[in-house]
């Protein structure tokens, strides 16, 4: 009896000084705030972990960067090698390469650390690539989530960017020839491009203060302005809410799924893990970057097979296929054959990513705001328009390596180079074609679904002899999914006709018919149709 009692006092004093230490808390943080955020509902579709991917490769290459910088020296001043690895004995090279391949050989694990980090910088500049296409392909930069769209693509030049800086580093033949590369670009740009190469290089290239100049953009820039904004996207996700597939109970106004605690955080805990492992299985069997067979950087050479890594692979493609064009005026030469590929068609794509969510609204007329995501196969034009650009972006990303490709088919590179420059301008709209008539294909299967229903592969006969194959009724899920899409008119002129509009109004109704065009209608009855109406108009709690 007196051990009970005691217990009942002590849990009587823990339970207060807890209550006690809750409200002091709550007094200083929002601790009160933090069960909702613990208890927010996650879709569980597989979707939607692609952006955790691109933040856990982000995390990975935090981690092995932080170990990397510790040994890792970007000075340029040369000396002679007399380090671990024979075949550059007595070579001259730059502090920072000779640290790259003390890094590599006399360091433990340092190798297997720089290609988990090179890998992971792959992933994390892919799997950003993707999380961007399943974000515009289901719509999701609707209103209200232009901002959140902005800032991924932000992200994603970063991505380039800070990929590019870390390429750079080692200081060998195969990077020097993308320095030279990127000296070529700025110094293409018209007016003032030989003063923006004098000022990154430190001097006529190849310079003394590129190679310090990158790192400092490469550890601490960048690194910082991306995990702002990658905190910033994470608190406009939390905000905003998830969007969600279509389904029973998913409407505007919810979002289904599975809590943050415990379902949601073993999934992604579960889902760094594999990232990480796969990162270390690939840094430990699949070399990459082995900057020993390249050696160091020398200005009157060039590295042969020199290739990019991939995410800028479009960019020496672009430049490849561009004919020789260039202008002589005053004693100043245009080179239009580097600048146009290299400086303006990556600054169109860029603002037409950034654009593009604005521009939809503008031809729509759509500006409700969208919590459930578009089917592809329902925008056809939208799905269409991002497809073009895949093929678009493969076509320059193959020619980029014409050189290697005509050596192992063992083809001409000039004909290589005029088959890519048709198929750049084929390509895109063949693909927006083809795209869209799958797209509408697919739409007219599921109306023939809707109205004879799914077919059973049983086959009837009457006593007259008549055959009929057998169907069952669509399942209620699915049926439901696919008439609860929401589809916007497209805009018509009004009462005074074209005369009375503006041209930009035409131009407008005319981009809005041709968006909305052939869209197949599914069989809904009117009640379906102003019940559909009323969830898709509800307002996002």
């Amino acid at each position: 009896m007196p051990f009970r009692k005691r217990e009942e006092s002590l849990r009587s004093r823990a339970g207060r000084a807890a209550e006690r230490g809750f409200h002091r808390l709550d007094e200083r943080l929002p601790a009160a705030d933090a069960g909702k955020l613990l208890r927010k509902a996650f879709p569980d579709h597989w979707a939607f972990f692609l952006g955790e991917l691109a933040l856990y490769s982000l995390l990975v290459l935090v981690l092995t960067g932080v170990f990397l910088t510790l040994f890792f020296d970007p000075v340029m001043a040369e000396s002679t090698y007399h380090g671990s690895y024979g075949p550059l004995h007595g070579t001259r090279m730059t502090q920072a390469y000779a640290s790259t391949l003390r890094l590599s050989f006399d360091v433990r694990g340092g190798l297997l650390i720089r290609q988990i980090h090179h890998w992971a910088a792959l992933t994390f500049v892919a799997s950003v690539g993707v999380h961007m296409l399943r974000i515009f392909f289901t719509g999701a930069f609707r209103r209200p989530r232009e901002g959140n769209w902005m800032i991924g693509v932000t992200l994603f030049l970063l991505a380039l960017l800070e990929g590019f800086c870390g390429y750079s580093l080692p200081d060998d033949l195969l990077s020097g020839t993308g320095l030279r590369t990127a000296d070529t670009i700025i110094g293409s740009i018209p007016i003032v491009g030989t003063y923006l190469s004098f000022f990154a290089f430190g001097g006529e290239y190849p310079g003394q203060q590129i190679i310090p100049r990158l790192y400092t953009v490469h550890i601490l820039l960048v690194p910082g302005i991306l995990i702002a904004m990658v905190t910033a996207h994470l608190i406009l996700v939390v905000f905003l809410k998830h969007t969600q597939w279509r389904g029973p109970g998913r409407t505007n106004s919810n979002v289904m799924g599975q809590p943050m605690i415990p379902q949601w955080l073993a999934k992604s805990t579960g889902l760094f893990l594999i990232v990480f492992g796969c990162t270390a299985v690939l840094g430990a069997v699949a070399q990459i970057n082995p900057i020993w067979n390249y050696g160091p950087f020398r200005a009157d050479q060039v590295s042969t097979d020199a290739q990019p890594d991939w995410y800028v692979g479009f960019l020496e493609g672009a430049m490849r296929m561009m004919p020789p064009w260039e202008t002589h005026l005053w004693g100043h030469t245009i080179m239009w054959n580097v600048f146009l590929p290299a400086v303006v068609l990556p600054g169109v794509l860029f603002m037409a990513l950034y654009a593009y969510p604005f521009f939809e609204r503008w031809v729509t007329g759509d500006r409700g705001e969208h919590h459930l995501c578009d089917r592809p196969r329902e925008r056809h034009t939208r799905t269409g328009l991002g497809v073009a650009a895949i093929v678009g972006y493969a076509v320059l990303l193959l020619a980029g390596g014409n050189d290697v490709i005509a050596f192992g088919f063992e083809l001409s590179v000039n004909a290589l180079t005029w088959i890519f420059r048709a198929a750049v301008v084929v390509g895109p709209p063949l693909a927006f074609f083809l795209t869209k008539w799958i797209c509408l294909a697919l739409q007219r299967r599921e109306r023939e679904r809707l109205i004879e229903g799914d077919e059973t592969g049983l086959v009837s006969q009457s006593i007259y002899g008549d055959l009929s194959e057998g169907r069952r009724a669509m399942a209620s899920r699915e049926r439901h999914t696919l008439l609860a899409r929401s589809d916007p008119d497209p805009l018509e002129f009004g009462p005074a006709g074209a005369a009375g509009l503006s041209r930009q109004d035409r131009l407008r109704a005319a981009l809005s018919r041709w968006y909305y065009r052939d869209q197949v209608e599914m069989p809904a009855t009117p009640e379906q149709r102003e019940k559909i109406a009323a969830l898709n108009a509800q307002p996002h709690d």
